[in-house]
């Protein structure tokens, strides 16, 4: 038998084999419509540009991986022969510590701090303008294909927000600022409040990561004491992404009350202002705790004998030995993993899974007769797809998508290997949308749109944000910049060499404060310390105080941000210039379209002016008739 458009989408598109196949798109505009059509056209467009970020992110990686024997700053700390014994990570129970055992952690931070990582921040930053701008193509070529170019949005559709009564009461009288003015202020303050709830969360795990590690490093057991880093990281970044989870759920929920409490007056109106709150909220909850790795986490935490301690107790966190950007990579990597591992596909194909169970056990508890009725009459298919869960709109699979263009465009910089995890998601991501919308969801009422609306927008301006960011995490967060000042204004050979020396700064451990030196020391008699920062030494006159080399360092990181937003400005804006918004095919059909309107347009007047013509000579003709019919009656009459 002929198949129908069902059976074909679901054999050449919703099955997880066809996973190298092309989406057939026109299929899918003429069963679902335009609106789900332009969805699955982005998807594709996007996935198709993550493979090339993917090859030049783990070409990175790899040059990274190769270069880790030979990195000198990273050699220097893993060398125990230079023996540079660090100040106490806290106060009175930990001890003295050498350089060396942090070697682990420097070696794989070159993994993505090295000098392949400058470059692939720039590439990403023009990807995302080429990815914009190839999205542009293509949506037009739709535009004109699906022969989108001349509709308007319905605005004839009423919000699901608003109920009878309260437009009844509009169509009599037309609501006024003071009407909405409650609304917005509820609308605020609760945005506000939910930010407020972020916050405190991402305080929570800090007070929880140093309370832990101060309790760990208490512990007599010395292998819990050497452990203390690594299990207080993960199980932190684990406890970051349930509570990310968590209220991802909930600022959904919270978002769609919101905007009903606006009581916009259109689908449109109603989707777009959805969408902006759900965005701002989970914007702020999936990246607070990355920006605070990124930007706070070591920032003040002070310096020894003069440290910043949270409720007079405990010390305010500090990265570790190999800098904040394999911090940043790990809490990045298990976050972006985790979310489209647990909420993206866990929940996208179990909730369906567990709903449908409880509607197959519902329907177990029916009487006998109605199991006896469909037995003698087996249930039509409308019956059945009528069963299934209804559609909930495009926002989730459009956000979820959103969210990981930010993890993979915001802070690519310090995990290079981000666009080929999204890659591999997404290559699963198309074909689980595509099972959902065939055999999982009613079909929608198909809608007609002429672009993806809102979402543009969200994309131009995180791939402009993206570019500030990964200035901020190159300059600030990674050590390029000082290694650069350090090798063309301090190192003596030109050369990396000494890099780790000039990095580490003096401390007297007589100027400890009481009760927060040591109590008892493995490595015997210690009378100064070393930690990171560009310090004067104790005997200095101004002691302790920023040294010369630490305003260089600033003054070297602020001119990058400047000429690494700049450049990739104008790199992103040649790009947009020289890639053509119409494609050339579409401007030549165009043309051709135009050339025929103009021949029928001619044609037509052309016959216009004929029939005009004919109708004048007709005319002339009879007055003639008449004229020598006139005279021929005054002859005779004569």
């Amino acid at each position: 038998e002929e198949r129908n458009d069902r059976q074909l989408l679901h054999e050449e598109w919703a099955r997880y084999s066809a996973f190298y196949k092309y989406q057939p798109i026109d299929l899918i505009r003429k069963y679902f419509g335009e609106k789900i059509g332009l969805y699955f056209a982005w998807l594709g467009v996007y996935t198709q540009l993550l493979v090339p970020a993917s090859i030049v992110g783990i070409i990175v990686f790899g040059y990274g991986v190769a270069t880790v024997d030979t990195d000198v700053p990273s050699l220097e700390m893993c060398d125990e022969r230079l023996n540079f014994t660090m100040c106490p990570l806290c106060d009175g129970a930990c001890d003295f510590w050498q350089l060396s055992t942090a070697c682990g952690t420097a070696r794989a931070s070159h993994l993505f701090d090295n000098p392949a990582t400058v470059f692939f921040a720039i590439f990403m930053s023009l990807w995302a303008a080429m990815f914009l701008e190839h999205w542009k193509r293509r949506q037009i070529s739709l535009s004109f294909s699906w022969d989108l170019t001349g509709i308007e949005e319905d605005e004839a559709q009423v919000s699901p927000g608003a109920d009878d009564v309260v437009f009844s009461q509009v169509a009599k009288e037309k609501l006024t600022w003071k009407d909405r003015l409650p609304g917005y202020c509820i609308n605020v303050s609760s945005i506000l409040f939910m930010f407020g709830l972020t916050f405190s969360a991402v305080f929570g795990v800090i007070i929880y990561r140093i309370t832990v590690s101060a309790l760990m490093a208490m512990s007599p057991d010395p292998e819990t004491k050497s452990n203390v880093r690594v299990t207080v990281t993960a199980t932190a970044v684990i406890i970051n992404l349930v509570v990310i989870l968590i209220l991802d759920e909930i600022y959904g929920a919270v978002a769609v009350w919101l905007t009903e409490l606006e009581i916009p007056k259109t689908e449109t109106t109603f989707e777009e202002r959805l969408i902006l709150k759900a965005f701002l909220l989970k914007f702020m909850n999936a990246y607070a705790p990355i920006f605070y790795v990124a930007f706070f986490k070591g920032r003040f935490a002070g310096r020894p004998g003069n440290y910043v301690y949270v409720f007079n107790d405990y010390r305010m966190e500090e990265c570790a030995p190999g800098g904040c950007l394999i911090e940043l990579c790990i809490q990045l990597s298990i976050i972006m993993l985790g979310k489209q591992l647990i909420q993206n596909n866990i929940f996208e194909i179990g909730i369906p899974k567990l709903k449908k169970l409880l509607r197959v056990l519902k329907e177990k508890g029916e009487a006998e007769e109605q199991r006896e009725e469909q037995r003698s009459r087996p249930p039509q298919q409308w019956n059945l797809d009528y069963a299934l869960a209804p559609f909930e709109g495009l926002t989730p699979e459009y956000m979820e998508m959103i969210i990981q263009f930010g993890f993979v465009s915001l802070f690519v910089a310090s995990f290079p290997l981000a666009p080929a995890f999204a890659l591999l998601n997404n290559v699963i991501e198309i074909r689980l949308d595509a099972k959902k919308f065939v055999t999982e969801l009613r079909r929608p009422v198909a809608i007609r749109a002429k672009d993806i609306g809102i979402w543009y927008n969200i994309l131009s301006g995180m791939g402009k944000f993206s570019v500030i960011i990964n200035a901020f995490v190159i300059s600030f967060t990674s050590d390029f910049i000082p290694r650069l000042v350090y090798q063309y204004m301090y190192s003596p050979s030109g050369t990396m060499h000494g890099f780790i020396d000039h990095t580490l700064s003096y401390f007297n451990v007589s100027n400890f404060k009481p009760g927060t030196s040591p109590h008892s020391s493995l490595l015997g008699d210690i009378t100064v310390c070393r930690y990171k920062d560009y310090r004067e030494p104790p005997w200095s006159p101004e002691a302790y105080q920023f040294s010369k080399q630490y305003w260089c360092v600033l003054a070297a990181r602020l001119a990058f941000v400047i000429l690494f937003q700049n450049l990739v400005l104008f790199l992103s804006l040649l790009v947009a210039w020289v890639i053509p918004d119409v494609p050339k095919t579409v401007v030549e059909q165009l043309k051709r379209e135009k050339t025929l309107l103009v021949d029928v347009f001619l044609r037509e007047e052309k016959e216009k002016f004929q029939l005009i013509q004919s109708l004048f000579v007709k005319d002339a003709s009879l007055s003639s008739e008449r004229h020598g019919a006139t005279l021929s009656c005054k002859y005779e009459l004569t």
